[in-house]
C-alpha cells in the first residue's frame, strides 16, 4: 500500500532542518518503509525549504506512523504540521 506524507516545517526552521539533515538522510536509507520518492517543499522563491513530501510503500498506515515519529526532523520538532493519507497510485509515467 502506498501512503502520501506531508509534512510542514514551523517557522524559522531551516538552520535546525540543516543541522538534522544528515541524521535525517541516513534514517532514510535504513528505515523500515520503502521511500518510493522523497524530498523537501520549498517557498514559492523555490529554494527555502519550508517542508517534507514522502511517498512510502508499507503494508500499514502504523509502519507509516513510526516511522514518521522516529525521524530525526520529527523528533527534533522541525516538522509542525504532519499529514499523512492512503494513496491509490493510478498513473506513474517514470
Amino acid at each position: 500500500m502506498h501512503f502520501i506524507v506531508h509534512c510542514l516545517d514551523r517557522p524559522n526552521a531551516v538552520q535546525d532542518r540543516l543541522a538534522h539533515y544528515d541524521a535525517h538522510k541516513a534514517y532514510l536509507a535504513s528505515a523500515s518503509v520503502r521511500s518510493v520518492i522523497s524530498g523537501p517543499l520549498v517557498a514559492d522563491d523555490n529554494e527555502t525549504m519550508i517542508g517534507s513530501l514522502f511517498l512510502l510503500e508499507a503494508d500499514t498506515k502504523d509502519e507509516v506512523l513510526a516511522f514518521n515519529a522516529a525521524d530525526p526532523f520529527n523528533r527534533a520538532g522541525i516538522w509542525e504540521k504532519v499529514e499523512i493519507h492512503p494513496f491509490l497510485k493510478r498513473v506513474d509515467n517514470r
